[in-house]
């Protein structure tokens, strides 16, 4: 009899596993097709029937990296290595979470042990070296940053005596001024892909780390009752989706503000010409164009998606010691009528946080570890109630209770986020507490999603939701400028 039944349980696995593989390949399939959504939830079912399965774990953790839940994909590759500690490709996995956290000691730990395991592989040895490069490339900024006085970039520049060449046929500021007429010749300028003058650039970059600086964290604005406002996502050097805002909604003016809620920069390889078209519009109407700071808007996240490859590629790596200075000035919050709150990330991680105490954020900084401002930067709404680890690794993720206590203390009617990519380009949570909105419409150039915008008109702030499609843009693939480590640990 007992054979019976030990037969009986061993069929039982035996067909668990053969659905579990089944669930697999499901999941591949969807994974080759780039819905990574969908791949999730079928090697989660696989990994129901067996949890065990390091293969299962390796494979979701890749997923979860490519939707950027990088501390969910750090958490499957470790439960990974702990099941089969001689899975080469966990390594790679936790590497890879690890560096997109910019944990780099972390990272290099790991390719170190597949270097020892594996001598003779030259890709392993290719991603230690470029990983030791950072760590020591990070240890030697660290040092230098604990000099005494930070000298600014803008110290040691003589944008007088910088020369622009007489073959030079594009934009130049007017008087060194930026105006309507600059800003259009700028934005065909860049369509054409050619390059501003470095003498106009370091110009923008001057004046709008002026412009910054003399702005609170918190940006309180009052919206008229006929005035309407466009709210904008994330970009992420989608160029020419920007271009089609503006084609669709009117170019910026002081009759039609907008603002733009965060990442501008990264993964996206026209990076440049967008955040230069941005600052020079909000050169052009300081009062009617807004700018709040995403988390790419810092060095770890260009380092690793793009941005900083670009402007070395385009320009110099002084150039992007400058930009770096100027988004640590960028605001954090913007709130509308005194009754709409707009930040990129989200709500935080404790309760009781006012808008006072955002006015009092000291953002001048690299943002740190934990608190509002990272929270402000980083943190996602979650349908349950409560607050959760965050599937990003950092911050936090904050349910619809937290919303409304947060409301209501703050005397505030909802959120306007961005942070995430929505299939539609925007989505209302948390009862209509909470918005997201996202504008760089198929996002990477493989996420199929709508972009979105929001208009906001003084008159009743409820908000009207436009979406759009993307456009075709030249040539040059996302991640195009991204550091290799990055672009490989992806594949």
């Amino acid at each position: 009899m007992a054979n019976g039944t030990a037969s009986g349980s061993e069929e039982k696995m035996a067909e668990g596993d053969i659905n579990a593989e089944k669930l697999k390949e499901k999941a591949n399939d969807y994974f080759k097709a780039k819905d990574y959504e969908n791949a999730i939830k079928y090697y989660s079912e696989a990994l129901e029937l067996n949890p065990d399965s390091a293969v299962y774990l390796s494979n979701r953790s890749l997923a979860y990296l490519r939707t950027e839940c990088y501390g969910y994909a750090l958490a499957d590759a470790t439960k990974c290595l702990e099941i089969d500690k001689n899975y080469i490709k966990g390594y790679y996995r936790r590497a890879t979470s690890n560096m997109a956290l910019g944990k780099f000691k972390a990272a290099l730990k790991d390719y170190e042990t597949v270097v020892r395991v594996r001598p003779n592989d030259k890709d392993a040895k290719l991603k230690y070296q470029e990983c030791n490069k950072i760590v020591k490339q990070k240890a030697f900024e660290r040092a230098i940053a604990s000099d005494e006085v930070k000298r600014s970039v803008v110290d040691s520049l003589d944008i007088e005596n910088m020369m622009i060449e007489d073959e030079y046929s594009g934009p130049k500021l007017e008087d060194g001024k930026v105006t309507m007429k600059f800003m259009n010749e700028m934005m065909d300028w860049f369509k054409d892909q050619k390059k501003l003058h470095r003498k106009c650039a370091y110009q923008i970059l001057i004046q709008i780390k002026e412009l910054l600086s003399k702005l609170p964290s918190l940006v309180e604005i009052t919206l008229k009752e006929k005035e309407k406002m466009t709210i904008c996502g994330d970009t992420h050097g989608q160029f020419y989706d920007l271009l089609n805002i503006f084609e669709l909604n009117g170019l910026p003016s002081d009759t039609n503000p907008y603002l733009f809620n965060g990442d501008f920069v990264d993964r996206g390889s026209f990076s440049l010409e967008v955040i230069l078209t941005l600052f020079g519009f909000k050169l052009l109407l300081p009062d009617s164009f807004y700018l709040l700071r995403g988390n790419h808007e810092t060095d770890n996240m260009n380092q690793m998606y793009g941005f900083e490859g670009e402007v070395k590629a385009k320009y110099t790596a002084q150039m992007f010691q400058l930009f770096s200075e100027v988004f640590q000035w960028l605001p954090l919050a913007q709130c509308i009528n005194s009754k709409v709150l707009v930040m990129h990330g989200g709500l935080f991680s404790e309760d009781g946080v006012t808008l006072d105490d955002l006015k009092k954020i000291d953002r001048n900084r690299q943002p740190p570890d934990s608190g509002p401002m990272c929270d402000l930067l980083w943190s996602d709404p979650q349908p349950q109630n409560g607050r959760s680890v965050s599937k990003r690794g950092v911050s936090c993720q904050f349910g619809p209770d937290v919303t409304e206590r947060f409301l209501e203390q703050n005397k505030l009617d909802y959120i306007v986020r961005s942070h995430e990519v929505k299939g539609e380009g925007y989505e209302v949570t948390h009862s209509g507490k909470c918005i997201t909105v996202f504008s760089a419409p198929n996002y990477c150039d493989q996420m199929g999603n709508k972009g979105a915008y929001i208009h906001l008109r003084g008159s009743d702030l409820k908000p009207e939701f436009h979406q759009f499609a993307a456009v075709p843009h030249p040539n040059v693939k996302p991640m195009a400028y991204a550091n290799s480590l990055m672009q490989m640990g992806m594949m």
